[in-house]
């Protein structure tokens, strides 16, 4: 992707304060949504050290692969988006497909923003 128009189409998350399952539900909703720089089946992982942990990764927003369903997360998850304004929107709108979204912080720029959701579980827990 090296046109600048592909480039605009980009956003860049960050997930951390997070367990590894709910890294993986959250860039499994992503991955169903968007197309991305990591493959489906890299699933997070601890650091070896038991250091904090932060997931990064690169979704292309310029089209929609699928919906994902409702998903459950063990608990609130807290995620920072940063790329061009209608495609921080657009990442935004898909993660919504899968889970409560609230914008919890905003940082802007002259073409792009840095965005702090904060994401719950939108379907009941299993009984």
């Amino acid at each position: 992707m090296s046109t600048a128009q592909d480039e605009s189409a980009q956003v860049a998350v960050t997930l951390d304060s997070c367990t590894k399952e709910d890294a993986h539900v959250v860039l499994t909703a992503l991955h169903t949504t968007f197309a991305s720089d990591r493959e489906p089946d890299d699933v997070p992982a601890d650091s070896a050290d038991g250091r904090p942990t932060v997931w990064t990764a690169i979704f292309d927003v310029s089209r929609t692969l699928g919906l994902p369903g409702p998903a459950q997360l063990g608990e609130p998850v807290t995620v920072t988006a940063q790329g061009g304004y209608r495609a921080v929107d657009r990442l935004r709108e898909g993660l919504a497909e899968a889970f409560g979204v609230r914008v919890v912080g905003t940082a802007s720029g002259d073409q792009e923003e840095e965005v702090r959701l904060r994401l719950e579980s939108s379907a009941p827990p299993a009984p």
